[in-house]
């Protein structure tokens, strides 16, 4: 998995409007949540740690859907700044999550979805130029 810091953007207007990225392209959902923690671990002050384990549950399912709904993860992306952090998963397909019935059995899922709405403040899904999609959810600081 490969790892990079893309930005660490502290303009005029200071350092409380300073945004950090960090993009990287995982492969199974353990991988996701490592860079996630790496990630928080340079952060300024750092997050709560109920904003640790919400941000480690929603990268680990975002990355999970990719995987099991659209083939694979293009490219995971974090971004900080002084109000949010917001995690970016890009994917080949343009496919839409769906919400489904959930698999009390546990075989076939249905429970990832519902949980990304319910801990992000906000979830959007987009489409991108030229196929695929990105899905971005974004938690208050």
């Amino acid at each position: 998995m490969h790892h990079q810091v893309l930005t660490n953007d502290s303009s005029s207007n200071g350092p409380a409007d300073a945004r950090v990225e960090f993009v990287c392209r995982p492969q199974r959902a353990a991988e996701a949540r490592d860079a996630i923690a790496a990630f928080l671990e340079r952060l300024d002050p750092p997050p709560r740690s109920d904003t640790v384990q919400n941000l480690l549950l929603l990268v680990s399912e975002l990355v999970t859907n990719a995987i099991r709904h659209a083939g694979g993860v293009s490219s995971l992306r974090f971004a900080a700044d002084r109000r949010a952090l917001q995690i970016r998963v890009s994917d080949r397909s343009s496919a839409h999550p769906q919400d489904r019935t959930p698999d009390l059995t546990g075989r076939s899922g249905g429970f990832g979805w519902p949980m990304i709405r319910r801990l992000a403040h906000d979830v959007q899904v987009r489409s991108r130029e030229g196929g695929g999609k990105v899905v971005v959810a974004t938690v208050g600081r």
